[in-house]
């Protein structure tokens, strides 16, 4: 079970990425299959495959904020590995 320092320390980096993503969002779009939020250059989510992006600058930062202050509950590429 991860202490209080490891769960911090998640927390805090979700918060920073979230915080980079805000102040440039258009450097990103968020899938409308999964809530994902990528690259611009994304052709396909990475995490759902899904195709269909909202690369409205007002989403992604309201996208960010909300991933950033919540606890991942997505798996990612490096769970699978």
């Amino acid at each position: 079970m991860p202490n209080n320092d490891m769960k911090e320390s998640v927390s805090n980096e979700r918060l920073k990425k979230a915080q980079e993503i805000a102040s440039n969002p258009t450097s990103y779009k968020v899938c409308e299959g999964c809530d994902s939020i990528v690259g611009s250059a994304a052709v396909t989510c990475p995490n759902c495959h899904g195709y269909r992006f909202d690369s409205e600058p007002s989403r992604v930062v309201d996208q960010a904020i909300y991933l950033g202050a919540r606890k991942q509950t997505s798996v990612t590429v490096e769970d699978l590995a």
